[in-house]
């Protein structure tokens, strides 16, 4: 934007100079033709008089001035060529500028939105998070409670030792096979006497 507001200023500067240098041409142009009219005129006079050399040196003289101001409404001619083509190359540079300000602009407000997306993403994702934690500590808690009574019905049976130290899953289980086994036994035994 800045670059911009610097272009924009300097094709100011350079409309300035070329109103300026037209004024000037108009003004050169202008006085060019009240020459050309003083020097009919006064060759008219002169054609009268007999004094032939200083006619022909204030010819010279005039010729030269014209001559001189021709050679420079020629180099502000050329002038004015180059401001106008400098003004051009400006408005199209400014252009430019102007057409990548403005595609950076929607660059800026589409990564806005993508990070506005992944933004809400993320809290949604962290909010599903805490939702897992909570559930995981809950059932971790039921585990945990569940297990406790598990191994306090098993250790609990008659015949069973109370474990003096953390009991592991393996030894959990097996201490549950035993029972089972163990009633198997006894109810395989109990029909072998007949016994309901």
């Amino acid at each position: 934007t800045g670059t911009i507001a610097s272009l924009i200023r300097q094709l100011e500067v350079q409309e300035s100079q070329l109103r300026r240098i037209k004024s000037e041409k108009e003004t050169l142009q202008k006085k060019l033709r009240e020459r050309e009219n003083q020097l009919q005129a006064m060759s008219a006079k002169f054609c009268s008089l007999r004094e032939e050399r200083k006619h022909e040196e204030l010819m010279a003289m005039i010729e030269k001035e014209n001559r001189s101001l021709r050679e420079l409404v020629t180099e502000q001619e050329s002038k004015l060529a180059e401001q106008n083509k400098l003004i051009g190359e400006l408005q199209g540079t400014v252009s430019q500028l102007q057409a990548e300000v403005l595609t950076g602009r929607c660059r800026i407000q589409k990564q806005q939105r993508v990070q506005e997306a992944m933004q809400s993403q993320a809290e949604t994702l962290q909010h599903k998070e805490l939702q897992s934690r909570v559930a995981l500590e809950r059932l971790t808690t039921r585990f945990e409670r569940y297990r406790s009574k598990i191994i306090q019905a098993t250790f609990s049976v008659a015949g069973s030792k109370r474990p003096q130290a953390e009991v592991t899953d393996e030894e959990v289980l097996e201490a549950m096979q035993k029972i089972i086994n163990e009633r198997v036994e006894f109810h395989q035994l109990l029909k072998q006497n007949g016994t309901k």
